[in-house]
């Protein structure tokens, strides 16, 4: 299981969340972490990102199952993360 994380340095959002994902990340070492920044990682284009960032990506055995897009709480996210691995 692997979570892909994707901001851009020019987003608020994205900065505001990256302290919630290092908690996360920490919280949750079982999961892969994988960070890609929306104008500088190719990779990006291949998960059809839209306009809203940040965007969080859940995936199990190479498929996406669920993704969380914009600016959540640690709560939110770490309820999400749960939800993913039970599921």
């Amino acid at each position: 299981m692997k979570v892909i994380e994707i901001s851009a340095i020019w987003c608020s959002s994205c900065l505001i969340m990256k302290k919630v994902w290092k908690n996360a990340k920490q919280n949750f070492e079982n999961l892969e972490w994988i960070e890609y920044d929306l104008d500088f990682d190719s990779e990006v284009k291949s998960y059809q990102v839209g306009a809203t960032l940040p965007v969080l990506i859940f995936e199990k055995e190479g498929m996406e199952t669920s993704r969380l897009v914009g600016e959540k709480t640690m709560e939110e996210v770490f309820k999400w993360l749960e939800e993913n691995i039970s599921a």
